[in-house]
């Protein structure tokens, strides 16, 4: 991470926002991996448990872009990528579950955090995945994201189960919680009576 990031919030209250990319230039794609490495030494790392080599990550976020069914959304502090959150279609040949999206990989770098970007991340998308069409979100987390999972209820998210078999982290179990979020309000005609 560079030093800027910790450095910054001590100082002034930072200018938040959220915004959908479709390309990475060098230096948000640099801050991106130093973000993603920070919230992986902190315990969030949505899959990895310490962080890969720097070639990895770039190819990990470079690939997320050329997928058609993910939107990558960046959520900046005075323009510095401190975080992020995936929004993952689901796949086009599953009528039954087409109402709803995934949100993947939600992250805020630790020195970014209690700032509200995280909240900026949801809300965006959330409105993203309304704008699309879709009924529903669905995430999972791990247990011990505490911060995650107060974020997550408090935004309305139902908790509809847990897996005592999630994850493992130093060679111990982790459970996890999934969630869903109803963001369109189901239409449902009434049954008219002819008299």
């Amino acid at each position: 991470m560079t030093t800027l990031g910790p450095q910054l919030t001590s100082r002034l209250p930072l200018y938040t926002s959220v915004e959908i990319v479709t390309a990475l230039p060098p230096a948000d794609l640099y801050d991106l991996c130093d973000a993603t490495d920070a919230a992986i030494e902190a315990g969030g790392g949505f899959g990895w448990v310490t962080p890969p080599a720097r070639e990895v990550l770039e190819k990990y976020w470079r690939g997320v872009l050329v997928v058609p069914e993910r939107h990558l959304l960046v959520a900046r502090m005075d323009g510095m990528v401190c975080g992020a959150v995936q929004l993952i279609e689901p796949s086009r040949y599953n009528e039954a579950q087409s109402f709803t999206a995934t949100v993947l990989a939600n992250f805020v770098a630790p020195w970014a955090r209690g700032q509200g970007a995280g909240r900026k991340l949801m809300e965006t998308a959330e409105k993203l995945a309304f704008e699309m069409g879709y009924k529903a979100l669905q995430l999972d987390v791990r247990e011990t994201q505490t911060i995650a999972i107060s974020l997550y209820e408090s935004m309305k998210y139902k908790r509809w189960g847990s897996n005592p078999l999630y994850a493992m982290v130093d060679n111990r179990f982790i459970a996890g919680h999934f969630y869903s979020k109803l963001i369109r309000p189901l239409f449902v005609p009434k049954k008219v009576q002819n008299d």
